[in-house]
């Protein structure tokens, strides 16, 4: 069991049926609100997408980024930036193979160019944050033809960046292969000790969320590594007891789950808040951000 827990809080992420929350924020103003509000509840990592303000469809444009981390940085709330850098890697497939791949909806981009608001973020100085987001794998993303492509060569590449950008790169671990693949960057020396892992559970079709591949994800963990799971929906709140008692830190957030309760739309402050009285009620302590810098050795 973990006595000493991180929350993070993924506060919008970048599907569009988180849209009809009334408490999905949009806005680079309102996900900077929400972050801060979730930070004041207990969450020392705020897990950021950015949304187009006109139409709630997901962004990467560096600028929305920009005014998020600035209207955070400048409230005075503590809290450790993670932006993600998972947007660019979508293809949806046609029936008719290259004849009419990709179809609508594919954003695939370059890894650079999936980090480009990192990159920009760093070089400026001001609003870098201190963990990005590397997804570590493709994956067939949901029940039809959209894929998530995610090579070898567009991590190293994106290992890469993040090392020379001294950024920590949160490593989401979505099935077994996935994190082979990490272990294969730690060899291959692109990923700085201790590293830091998301097992993602429940995502179709990732790993499913139950106790027996949680289990044999966490035994397969690298050595000296900081790790945490979450899982999607009904089993979020489920899952952060589930974490902790097999040694992890936990997330919640309006990305993974919309609801308090059956039919009861959540705040990320009101997720943030059980998901604290869950780890306290099990004898554990949720840690401040700056314990947390401490334990991910940021900085």
């Amino acid at each position: 069991m973990n006595h000493e827990v991180i929350i993070s809080c993924a506060v919008t992420g970048d599907d569009t049926k988180v849209t009809k929350s009334p408490h999905c924020a949009v806005t680079p103003a309102e996900i900077a609100a929400t972050s801060i509000e979730a930070a004041k509840a207990g969450a020392a990592i705020v897990h950021i997408h950015v949304r187009d303000p006109d139409t709630g469809a997901f962004s990467m444009e560096t600028r929305h980024y920009r005014e998020v981390v600035k209207r955070i940085r400048e409230s005075g709330v503590d809290v450790i930036v993670n932006l993600t850098c998972g947007m660019g890697g979508y293809i949806v497939v046609g029936d008719k193979g290259l004849a009419d791949t990709p179809g609508p909806g594919s954003d695939f981009v370059n890894q650079e160019d999936r980090m480009r608001h990192v990159i920009d973020l760093c070089q400026e100085g001001r609003y870098r944050p201190e963990i990005a987001t590397l997804d570590c794998g493709s994956l067939n993303f949901g029940d039809g033809n959209r894929a998530y492509v995610s090579t070898p060569n567009y991590l190293r590449q994106g290992a890469a960046i993040l090392k020379d950008l001294k950024v920590k790169p949160e490593l989401e671990v979505f099935d077994t292969g996935n994190l082979w693949f990490v272990k294969q960057m730690i060899k291959e020396g692109l990923l700085e000790s201790p590293s830091l892992i998301q097992l993602c559970m429940g995502i179709q079709y990732g790993v499913p969320a139950d106790i027996g591949h949680a289990l044999a994800m966490v035994n397969a963990l690298p050595p000296d590594c900081n790790w945490g799971t979450f899982a999607i929906s009904r089993m979020q709140m489920p899952w952060v007891a589930q974490s902790v008692l097999l040694g992890g830190n936990v997330r919640v957030g309006l990305e993974d789950n919309l609801y308090l309760s059956k039919g009861v739309y959540a705040s990320n402050a009101q997720l943030v808040t059980k998901a604290r009285s869950i780890v306290e009620a099990m004898g554990a302590r949720v840690l401040t951000p700056a314990e947390a810098r401490g334990r991910l050795k940021l900085g």
